[in-house]
């Protein structure tokens, strides 16, 4: 009888799950989107409704079954995967009281307290953890502390949504190092919770779950559960992790220096380093741990890429749209294929959305396009789309300048995966933008496939989680980079940076809004 493993993927704009069977093959998906919804009457909130977002993982898992058509028995393992940073606080009793997404930017004025009421710590638990405010927990539990004081005393337990994908299932809160990490509470060298940052801010030390690697066995899926989804009690629930540490994972890359950009709703440029080294001094950077324990790894991020993508589709883009109902093409494919003609610089348009990443002072311009003409035949779809294309590549191309800087790693080769390495012109243009060699693998899916990893570690089919790696990744093909096109666009980039922040001075004087601003950032 074959066997399989489930795999759960909480993204920023939707929930999946994805059945693999042992060797890495992708049998059956289930998807639907989600939306987080801001609070009433609290600016920037973003929260993550667990109430509703359960019944969406169990309307996956069903459909997954249903349509997959195996004996939910034959599942090994289950694992999970989610965006990172959002958290999810429980009572003594392990029910859910509060939860927020990942970008939740709610807690402005308790970024700015502790900034000016303890000069230095942000500094220094950066050191530590590799995390600014910017997104941290501090400062929402602080908001939490400050605003809805009746529920933060009842707050007992805290997990990122990973953890609470698996806790639905198990019954169980556990964490792993590398979303954990992301909640800026961490020690990058010990890979486990610092509790003594929240003491030295007046804060609850005593919430934390038991801190274990990922494709730890933690349980299995319980009564409960199987009554709601459908699966076996038989299953193993097992540690999995954030997301771009896992779809790093999912590409093979668990080696010293291995680089990869994973380009879905926000775009993550990421380098493995030894997890002994130190942050960058000027905080532009973000670092975190990787699911591999000997490694940490340092990020770049590209706000809302392929967001913005599927703003441009849905907003300006219905003619094509029909056209991949008709076709069962792809709407971003039939794009693809109009911008393929359009020269590169897309004549001049200057796209302005998500600046590179400066973690330490991070905001970005308001969001707009420059350089447009009135000339339909330069001016349209297909050349404002290509324009998004290299943005992104841009921004990309100088987040990984950034982590060189300070990592003194050489980056010849990029793994590439996500939604926008499927497109053909998009990977040419990042091997052109970076001057690198891009390898785009057999699996896009490449984040849900390291959840599978995880199970399968979980499981005892795989070894390791490297073990694991080195027998399901594989590559479909490769794009190499043109020498005069790179040169091209090296000039772009320097336009771009400089017009980016005359952008950001317009924001600035209060004359535009931008398009998102880190709690704190006045």
């Amino acid at each position: 009888m074959d066997q399989y493993l489930l795999a759960l993927d909480g993204g920023t704009g939707s929930f999946r799950t994805i059945l693999f069977d042992l060797e890495g093959n992708q049998i059956e998906i289930s998807q639907q989107e989600w939306e987080h919804k801001s609070e009433i009457n609290v600016p920037n909130s973003m929260n993550f409704d667990y109430e509703i977002n359960w019944i969406i993982v169990k309307n996956c898992i069903k459909d997954l079954l249903s349509k997959s058509k195996i004996d939910p028995s034959t599942i090994l393992a289950v694992s999970s995967s989610s965006m990172r940073e959002g958290i999810v606080l429980y009572d003594e009793n392990n029910q859910e009281i509060w939860a927020v997404a990942n970008v939740d930017a709610r807690a402005g004025n308790e970024v700015s307290y502790l900034k000016e009421t303890y000069p230095g710590i942000e500094e220094k638990f950066y050191e530590r953890s590799g995390q600014t405010f910017a997104l941290g927990s501090i400062p929402r539990i602080m908001w939490l502390k400050n605003n809805k004081p009746d529920l933060y005393k009842k707050i007992a337990k805290i997990s990122m949504i990973s953890d609470w994908l698996l806790f639905k299932l198990s019954g169980i809160i556990a964490i792993d190092p590398s979303n954990g990490g992301t909640s800026g509470i961490f020690d990058l060298k010990k890979r486990d919770w610092a509790k003594e940052m929240m003491k030295q801010v007046g804060l609850k030390n005593d919430i934390f779950p038991p801190c274990c690697e990922a494709g730890t066995v933690i349980g299995s899926i319980n009564q409960n559960a199987s009554n709601e989804t459908g699966l076996s009690t038989n299953t193993k629930v097992v540690l999995g992790g954030g997301d771009v540490q896992l779809g790093s994972l999912g590409l093979g890359i668990t080696h010293n220096g291995g680089v990869a950009i994973l380009g879905g709703s926000f775009w993550q440029q990421i380098v493995n380093i030894p997890k002994e080294t130190k942050p960058p001094l000027n905080m532009n950077i973000r670092v975190n741990p990787h699911v591999i324990q000997n490694f940490s790894q340092a990020e770049g991020i590209t706000f809302f890429s392929g967001l913005i993508m599927r703003w441009f589709r849905d907003a300006f883009c219905e003619l094509e749209k029909l056209q991949s109902k008709k076709t069962n093409i792809d709407t971003y494919t039939i794009l693809e294929e109009k911008a393929k003609d359009v020269p590169i610089g897309s004549y001049d348009i200057i796209p302005i959305f998500s600046d590179s990443m400066k973690y330490g002072n991070w905001y970005h311009a308001s969001p707009s396009f420059l350089n447009l003409s009135i000339d339909p035949a330069i001016c349209n779809k297909a050349s404002m789309f290509r324009s998004l294309e290299e943005n992104a590549c841009i921004v990309s191309n100088i987040n990984l300048q950034k982590i060189k800087d300070f990592s003194g790693i050489q980056i010849n080769e990029i793994v590439f995966a996500g939604g926008a390495s499927k497109g053909s012109l998009w990977c040419q243009i990042l091997s052109d933008v970076t001057n690198c060699t891009i390898k785009i693998p057999k699996i896009t899916e490449v984040t849900s496939l390291g959840v599978a990893i995880c199970a399968g570690v979980g499981a005892g089919v795989y070894k390791s989680l490297e073990d694991g790696a080195q027998k399901l990744v594989s590559f479909e093909k490769s794009y190499y980079p043109n020498q005069e096109n790179h040169k091209i666009y090296k000039e772009i980039e320097r336009k771009w940076s400089a017009i980016y922040e005359e952008q950001l001075k317009l924001v600035d004087q209060g004359l535009t809004t931008s398009m998102w601003k880190a709690p704190g950032v006045k």
